[in-house]
């Protein structure tokens, strides 16, 4: 069974930090590539970061680029976000997905190639 649960949200002040994590099993985790969405009320999920497995790529979107950093531990098939300097529009819903797909510079995040999802955490920046 596929599995991709998420941790590490919470309520934090407007400049903290949160640390988020995607433990993943069930399926090929060094064949995917993870990302991490988020989704923002009346809002479309949003793609954030995201890491290839097999030869860890990265991308980051303009939103978060500089404040969060996405690695992974692939012995133990988890993925990590780390997010610095919250502001309040970073509030969301974040979510982690596996694809058969390509991560890196210049490659926007497409939710329609992300096969496996997580049920989401809550992220709360205060003001």
């Amino acid at each position: 069974e596929v599995q991709l649960v998420e941790s590490g949200g919470g309520l934090v002040q407007a400049g903290g930090s949160l640390r988020l994590s995607c433990a993943a099993s069930g399926f090929n985790f060094d064949a995917y590539t993870i990302a991490w969405f988020r989704q923002a009320p009346g809002k479309e999920r949003e793609g954030v970061s995201c890491i290839s497995s097999s030869d860890g790529t990265i991308y980051y979107a303009d939103s978060v680029k500089g404040r969060f950093t996405i690695s992974n531990d692939n012995a133990k098939h988890t993925v990590f976000l780390q997010m610095n300097s919250l502001k309040p529009e970073d509030t969301a819903v974040y979510y982690c997905a596996a694809g058969l797909t390509w991560c890196g510079v210049g490659y926007e995040v497409d939710r329609d190639e992300y096969d496996y999802w997580g049920q989401g955490t809550q992220v709360t920046v205060s003001s």
